[in-house]
């Protein structure tokens, strides 16, 4: 009986540390990319019926929990996690979005939305986790080299520079072939305004949600006219219910230049002089030695600040930022200052029936562009001379006391200091969207999105008087640009959406009209100090128009089998009324083989679905808002016409074609969609050929005909092809640990099939921009049978030991003469291959990327040694020098002429493989009052560029290198916080 007794005493002993082993566990849940609380998440114990879910502040609390309890986080659209209770009293979970994209991503389309898992067209989707990081300042830098297809060329070194962005190479060789950009469901104009630099810095990269490319034709046709270069999607962030969440995200940079062109140093060029030039020459050289691209070069510094505030009850959410960047060019005085505000309302009534969206993005940016001229001024200015005379004024070449050497090169530094170039640009997008669902039919959805996006901009400033001392014909000036843009918006559509059980099929259909209206003006003025005259530029304000009737269906049946189809017919303001309107269609079909019985069953197969579709987009925008009316130009202030006392204006008809019609892109796409072993293998695949035909061409026009050497026609043809490559792999996923390895790789063929003529022994037509050296020197040509904008050359000859012998070229017809008749086709700038990889790490806290991107297959005129590579680059006067490239010393060259600038010696492999961008950050998990989310980071940009290329940069969208603004490495560190 005693020892029952004890056994009850030991129980009963034993009773309050097993009531204290249960413990109570508080916690937050966060999303592990953003750092923001997720309300609503569920928060289990494994293998019980005990759970709660997280609060507005992602917060909960779980009671009488025991050591080796397995707790299970769980939330739609997230990938789950579990954590195992051992006794600890608070903990922090992040909460990964789910890896299979193929079957949880939205899809932006146009007029409506679709999962990615039931998209029939080439569409690629970037979210916050997939955007590069670093210090990038506009939309494009967030995905360069992240999808096949897309290529984007940065536009030199200069903060906010434009780049060119290119899907799946052009489809035009006259006609923009820029991307359509669709910003909140408007979709905006292409170009800037006086004054503005980058449009897509306008819009704060921290306020993007996120970013879809559509690249083929059944995706993009809906979009009809503008579409023909595929269309760029830009979501930006919207508020979600809870309370008011507070977000600050800022970083310092600091930028350097790593490489300058090869210039003669003061020592090799004083050598050179000695050795080849007159004792005039002899006697021009100077005692200093100054390395003029130092003096123009700087380290720049800047700095990126944002904040944001999010927030909402169950039926109206908002977010609103704040954003201010300073950065300064590594070009002296070169500066881009921008503040951005960002507002974004979202409300349900009526029982969720009714749903209104307010957004708003408005930027205004300062500028100072500095004067790039220097940039080539640096490369060619006599380095024996010093910056500055010893009265403290800049030293420049004279003629005498009284006038200075109008044919001499200017002081680089001059350039910049005593001359300004100015420019304000102001932009505001936005929109309201109202989509009614209605009580009466809940499947028909009625959408009225009215929308606006203005522009203005004024580019100011001039030439000092103490420019060239303020002698006569120094150009002492003050200008002023200004320009307005106005691109007004209003679509209206209807939805149709229903599943039908009987048949197993879902029916989404739309239909609607759409008007867009774009509206410009602008006037130059420039008084010119020597003459006491301001010249007033007229221009004509423009008015374009464009409307569109449009439909789409899409169709699914048992999950399996998927039909999109559209039409739109297109009117604009740009043709006659005969050619005014055109249509566009497109078809597109995909079959999911994973939803068939033989896959179904195969674990290690998640998804998989084969695509095809086929559609035609068009072409009107070349430029100029009336090329189909007749016109006359009226003279400025500067060229009227003097009768007696009286100026008049004088007015002269501009070139037209009233036969211009819309050119058309036809395009063919297949491809294939995957995902494997749980969503940790994905990919896709695309092989397409685009077409275009009735090319907006601006060629010559016909001796005696029209009233200009060039107009625009619809002739010829072009056809691109390509193969499209992208994947990533996770091969370590747990809770401690992710690795992730991605890229993408594109194969592509560009040729043109037709021109106006296609007899191979034309001379085709020039294309390309204007070379340096020489007047209106052209190096590129479009002929059939080769790929656009193909170097057009003479055949440089060589000695036995490889070295190019001046002045002797291949007599490739071998008529016993050299001349142009001997040019011919040598390469292209567009590269066949280009590819982008990156990998991802994240361990514990610690987290690091690394992007790559590279191309194969372009090459690059260089135009830097061409341009200032011959002896007669130094010694081109007696009384003044000029310094040249390291180059001349290799070549020998002693005299610049049309066969040495035309060279195919200077037309060089651009193939290169660079590392853009390096990150590696930092998440401090332990709790800081008030702070939910804090991280620094530490990146670098354009790190290493591995190249053949003789040049700085083999990275040109025009394959001409001519003394481009260098991009500099920066080095970023940054801060992170969520309150």
């Amino acid at each position: 009986m005693k020892t029952i007794y004890k056994k009850l005493l030991f129980l009963f002993l034993l009773l309050p540390f097993t009531v204290l082993a249960q413990s109570t566990l508080n916690g937050t849940v966060v999303d592990k990319a953003t750092g923001q609380p997720i309300p609503g998440v569920n928060v289990n114990v494994q293998g019980s019926k005990a759970g709660t879910s997280t609060d507005f502040d992602g917060k909960f609390q779980l009671p009488n929990l025991k050591n080796g309890d397995k707790i299970v986080v769980s939330f739609i659209g997230y990938v789950s996690n579990t954590v195992t209770f051992s006794g600890q009293k608070t903990v922090s979970i992040s909460l990964e979005e789910d890896t299979n994209q193929l079957k949880e991503v939205v899809v932006q389309v146009g007029y409506g939305t679709v999962k990615k898992k039931d998209a029939t067209g080439a569409v690629t989707v970037l979210g916050a986790k997939d955007f590069n990081k670093g210090p990038v300042t506009s939309a494009d830098q967030m995905i360069q080299g992240r999808v096949a297809g897309l290529q984007i060329i940065n536009g030199g070194g200069s903060p906010g520079a434009d780049p060119i962005v290119r899907i799946r190479s052009g489809s035009s060789l006259s006609a923009n072939n820029d991307p359509l950009y669709v910003i909140d469901g408007i979709p905006v104009a292409n170009g800037g305004v006086e004054g503005g630099r980058n449009p897509l810095s306008t819009i704060n990269q921290n306020d993007i949600e996120s970013m879809t490319v559509l690249k083929d034709a059944s995706a993009t046709a809906i979009y009809g006219s503008r579409a023909s270069n595929g269309v760029i999607i830009i979501t930006t962030k919207k508020g979600k219910a809870g309370d008011i969440k507070v977000s600050y995200n800022g970083n310092f940079q600091v930028s350097e230049v790593t490489q300058k062109v090869d210039a003669l140093s003061s020592g090799q060029f004083r050598d050179f002089v000695n050795a080849n030039g007159t004792a005039s020459q002899i006697a021009a050289m100077g005692q200093a030695n100054t390395n003029w691209q130092d003096e123009i070069y700087r380290t720049a510094m800047g700095t990126d600040q944002n904040i944001s505030a999010s927030g909402g009850s169950d039926n109206i959410a908002y977010r609103a930022s704040v954003g201010y960047t300073n950065l300064n060019g590594i070009l002296l005085r070169d500066n881009f200052e921008r503040t951005t505000l960002g507002v974004s309302l979202t409300g349900d009534f009526f029982d969720k029936h009714l749903k209104v969206q307010v957004n708003n993005n408005t930027s205004v940016i300062n500028s100072n562009y500095s004067n790039t001229g220097a940039v080539g001024a640096a490369v060619g200015f006599d380095p024996t001379q010093s910056v500055k005379n010893a009265d403290g004024t800049y030293f420049q070449w004279m003629t005498n006391a009284n006038e200075f050497n109008q044919l001499a090169g200017k002081n680089p530094v001059a350039m910049i200091e005593q001359q300004n170039n100015l420019g304000t640009f102001n932009r505001s997008i936005g929109n309201v969207q109202l989509d009614y669902k209605m009580h009466f039919l809940p499947e028909l959805k009625a959408t009225v999105n009215l929308g606006y996006d203005q522009m203005s901009g004024r580019g100011y400033g001039g030439i000092n008087g103490e420019y060239l001392y303020g002698l006569k014909g120094s150009g002492h000036n003050d200008y002023e640009n200004i320009e307005k843009r106005n691109n007004k918006l209003m679509d209206l559509y209807l939805n149709y959406n229903k599943f039908f059980e009987g048949i197993k099929t879902q029916v989404d259909v739309t239909g609607g009209y759409t008007y867009q209206d774009f509206r410009e003006e602008k006037n130059k003025s420039n008084y010119l100090y020597d003459t006491n005259t301001t010249v007033v530029e007229l221009f004509t304000p423009t008015h374009i128009n464009l409307q569109s009737f449009f439909g789409r269906a899409n169709i699914t049946v048992a999950d399996k089998y998927l039909l999109t189809a559209s039409i739109r017919r297109d009117g604009t303001s740009r043709f006659t009324e005969n050619y005014r309107w055109s249509n566009f269609p497109a078809v597109s079909v995909a079959w999911k083989l994973n939803e068939e019985s033989f896959l179904k069953d195969v674990t290690s197969i998640n998804s998989l679905k084969l695509r095809g579709g086929w559609g035609i987009t068009g072409q009107q925008n070349i430029g100029k808002a009336y090329p189909s009316i007749p016109l006359y130009l009226a003279s400025n202030s500067a060229a009227q016409y003097q009768i007696g006392n009286t100026f008049y204006t004088t007015y002269r008809p501009q070139p037209y074609n009233s036969n211009l019609k819309w050119e058309e892109t036809t395009t063919i796409n297949v491809g294939l969609d995957f995902a494997l072993f749980n969503n940790r293998v994905t990919g896709t695949a695309d092989v397409y050929q685009r077409t275009t035909d009735d090319l907006l061409l601006l060629t010559q026009n016909p001796a005696f005909f029209g009233f200009s050497n060039y107009d625009y026609y619809n002739v010829g043809s072009l056809k691109n092809r390509g193969i499209e490559l992208s994947g990533e792999v996770i091969p370590v996923q747990n809770n401690n640990l992710e690795w992730r390895i991605g890229g993408n790789i594109t194969f592509q063929n560009s040729k043109i099939t037709k021109l106006t003529t296609t007899q191979d022994n034309t001379p085709g037509l020039e294309a390309g921009d204007n070379i340096s050296g020489g007047t209106g020197n052209k190096i590129q040509n479009n002929q059939v049978g080769y790929a656009p904008n193909s170097f057009f050359v003479f055949e440089q000859a060589y000695d036995a030991a490889g070295k190019p012998i001046d002045g002797v070229f291949i007599d490739r017809n071998k008529d016993g003469v050299v001349n142009e008749q001997d040019m011919y086709r040598f390469h292209k700038p567009a590269a066949d291959v280009f590819y982008g990889f990156y990998t991802s790490l994240t361990y514990k806290n610690w987290d690091f990327s690394m992007n790559w991107r590279g191309s194969w297959g372009n090459y690059m005129y260089n135009n830097v040694d061409s341009g200032n590579g011959t002896y007669n680059n130094i010694l081109i006067r007696q009384n003044d020098l000029s310094n040249g490239v390291e180059n001349l010393l290799e070549t020998g060259f002693k005299q610049g002429s049309n066969f040495q600038l035309k060279s195919d010696y200077y037309v060089q492999d651009a193939s290169f493989v660079k590392l853009d961008n390096v990150t590696v950050g930092y998440t401090f998990k332990e709790k800081i009052k008030g702070i939910s989310m804090l991280k620094i980071t530490g990146s670098a940009q354009n790190v290493l560029t591995i190249t053949k290329y003789e040049g700085l940069n083999p990275e040109i969208s025009n394959g001409i290198d001519n003394n481009l603004y260098p991009r500099p490495i920066t080095f970023m560190l940054g801060l992170n916080a969520n309150f």
